[in-house]
C-alpha cells in the first residue's frame, strides 16, 4: 500500500499539477489544477483512477485556475488551502486577465485546512503543514508512508518561493522551511510547484537561499 503520483506540468508557467492516488483503492486527488484541463483529464484516464477531491497548496492562478472546472467535472469537493488564501481566490479572475490565462472561476473551498489537519486519499493519510510566506494561506501535504511531500511554491530544488507578491513575506517563508519542512525526514522526496523533484536532506545541505539564514 502506498501513495503514488504522476506529475502533469500545466500552464505556460509549467506548474507541477500532481495526480496522487492510493495504490490499494485507486482513489485519487488532483493537486493544484492550474490549467490545461485536457492534460489533467488525459492523465486521469490513462491512470484509471477515480478522482475524489481537489487539493490546493495555494491559489495563485497557475496552481488554482482550473479548480472549479475539475470540481464540477468530477462532482468532488475542493479541500484547502488555509483560510488566509481567500485573498488570492477572490483575485483569480484578475490574475487570469493579468497573465493572459483562460478565464478562471472563483470558488469557495468545501474545507479549509489548518496546521495539523489530515486529509485522506483512499487509505493513505496526508498531514497538513501551514507554510505561509509565499502566500498567507499556503499549505504543504506530507504522506509519511511514502515519504512524499507536495510543497507547492514554498521550496524548490536549489530555490525558494518568491515573496514579492502581495501578502508575501520573506522571513515568514524561511521560518516555515526551517521549522516545518526541514523537520521532515531527510529522505522525504518532495514535488515542488515548478521544476524537478528533490529531497528534504539535499535542500537542507545545499539550498543556498536557506543556508544563508543559518
Amino acid at each position: 500500500m502506498a501513495l503514488e503520483y504522476r506529475i502533469v506540468p500545466v500552464t505556460p508557467f509549467q506548474q507541477n499539477c500532481s495526480i496522487i492516488w492510493c495504490s490499494e483503492t485507486k482513489e485519487a486527488a488532483v493537486v493544484d489544477p492550474g490549467g490545461d484541463l485536457h492534460l489533467i483529464e488525459q492523465a486521469v484516464d490513462d491512470l484509471g483512477v477515480q478522482v475524489k477531491q481537489v487539493l490546493l497548496t495555494h491559489c495563485h492562478i497557475d496552481h488554482a485556475g482550473m479548480t472549479q472546472d475539475v470540481s464540477e467535472k468530477h462532482q468532488v469537493p475542493i479541500v484547502g488551502p488555509q483560510k488566509e488564501e481567500q485573498f488570492w481566490i477572490d483575485m483569480l479572475p484578475q490574475q487570469a486577465a493579468m497573465f493572459n490565462f483562460p478565464q478562471a472561476k472563483s470558488f469557495s473551498p468545501d474545507r479549509w485546512l489548518e496546521e495539523g489537519d489530515e486529509v485522506k486519499v483512499g487509505n493513505e493519510t496526508l498531514s497538513v503543514l501551514h507554510c505561509p510566506g509565499h502566500t498567507p494561506g499556503h499549505v504543504v501535504f506530507y504522506n509519511a508512508n511514502s515519504q512524499l511531500a507536495i510543497v507547492g511554491d514554498v521550496l524548490f530544488m536549489g530555490g525558494i518561493g518568491r515573496t514579492d507578491f502581495p501578502m508575501g513575506d520573506h522571513q515568514t517563508l524561511i521560518n516555515a522551511i526551517q521549522q516545518k519542512l526541514f523537520a521532515l525526514p531527510e529522505e522525504t522526496q518532495f514535488i515542488p510547484g515548478h521544476g524537478p523533484m528533490s529531497t528534504i536532506g539535499h535542500e537542507k545541505r545545499s539550498n543556498p537561499f536557506v543556508k544563508m539564514y543559518g
